[in-house]
């Protein structure tokens, strides 16, 4: 975020269609009947034989319902919560609860919509969840061999999970793979001050919290994007855009700690055929918390 400045986003085209549809909603079209009522076509008066129609064509297969697309305005409720949020300088804690509330429930369609959009963000930190099982299990030579990186055994933390970046979150062009990326990248920034130093014996609990760090980044940065750029401005007073920012990063991080822990799962114990469907969960998990939170947030 910066100063008097409308808040931005991740990099990316927003897609007309919505990723977090699952179909596309097309119907196929069916043959023309031979004269538009079914009828046998006359053959006038030559010994032309008449034409017998061919048969209907057969009932398309039981399909899943259609999602309805939604509608143009399905954000402005969470915008304008989050506008007045800005505007208080982050001391208006009820529209910041509204706002994210709203947006799962509201703008998102649910919890299981808002975790379908966030595809890349899955899929990272699962190959990151993945990464870090296998260097706890069999060491981090051998992880990072089996991804072609031996070259960085016994580099510092930051420079192996750069060197991860192309390998669980390679650069594109969407939205969604944007804030996989950025949210990596921030990710290794927050590794010293929790504490991660080396990758060489990692504890369960510190699987947890790159986890948790790098699941929070991505939902704030998918909030924000969806329901921040270009149109909310930012205070002018640097200490109230850090207020600001620190009390939605801190929001989001409780929601997916309380759902990481609500889980009961060892993040370090899990097989890599556990991996993804447990990141799947605890993304719907974390958008049903946050949503509860800010509910509660905007009746306190």
């Amino acid at each position: 975020m910066g100063t008097s400045n409308a808040f931005g986003g991740a990099s990316g085209g927003t897609p007309l269609v919505p990723s977090w549809l699952d179909g596309d909603g097309d119907g196929e079209a069916g043959g023309d009947a031979p004269n538009g009522d079914g009828a046998p076509v006359d053959g006038g008066d030559d010994d032309t034989p008449d034409v017998t129609p061919s048969a209907p064509p057969a009932a398309p297969a039981d399909r899943p319902p259609v999602v309805p697309a939604p509608t143009s305005d399905r954000f402005r409720s969470a915008r304008s919560n989050f506008t007045r949020f800005a505007g208080s300088g982050g001391s208006d804690r009820r529209s910041l609860g509204r706002a994210v509330s709203q947006y799962v429930s509201r703008s998102s369609g649910g919890a299981g919509s808002a975790a379908r959009r966030m595809g890349s963000s899955r899929n990272t930190a699962s190959g990151l969840v993945g990464f870090l099982g296998n260097a706890r299990a069999n060491g981090v030579q051998e992880a990072l061999r089996s991804l072609n990186l031996e070259s960085l055994a016994g580099r510092p933390v930051e420079e192996i999970f750069a060197g991860l970046a192309d390998y669980v979150c390679p650069d594109g062009g969407s939205i969604d793979e944007g804030i996989a990326r950025d949210a990596f990248i921030e990710t290794i920034a927050d590794l010293a001050d929790a504490g991660i130093t080396d990758i060489d014996g990692l504890t369960s609990e510190q699987i947890q919290t790159v986890f948790e760090l790098y699941a929070s980044h991505t939902i704030e940065a998918r909030i924000c994007n969806d329901i921040g750029t270009r149109v909310v401005t930012m205070p002018a007073d640097a200490r109230k855009v850090e207020s600001i920012e620190t009390q939605l990063s801190e929001f989001i991080q409780r929601g997916v700690s309380d759902a990481v822990n609500a889980s009961g799962v060892d993040i370090g114990a899990l097989s890599q055929d556990q991996v993804s469907s447990f990141v799947d969960s605890v993304y719907e998990a974390a958008f049903e918390m946050l949503e509860a939170l800010g509910e509660s947030e905007a009746e306190s």
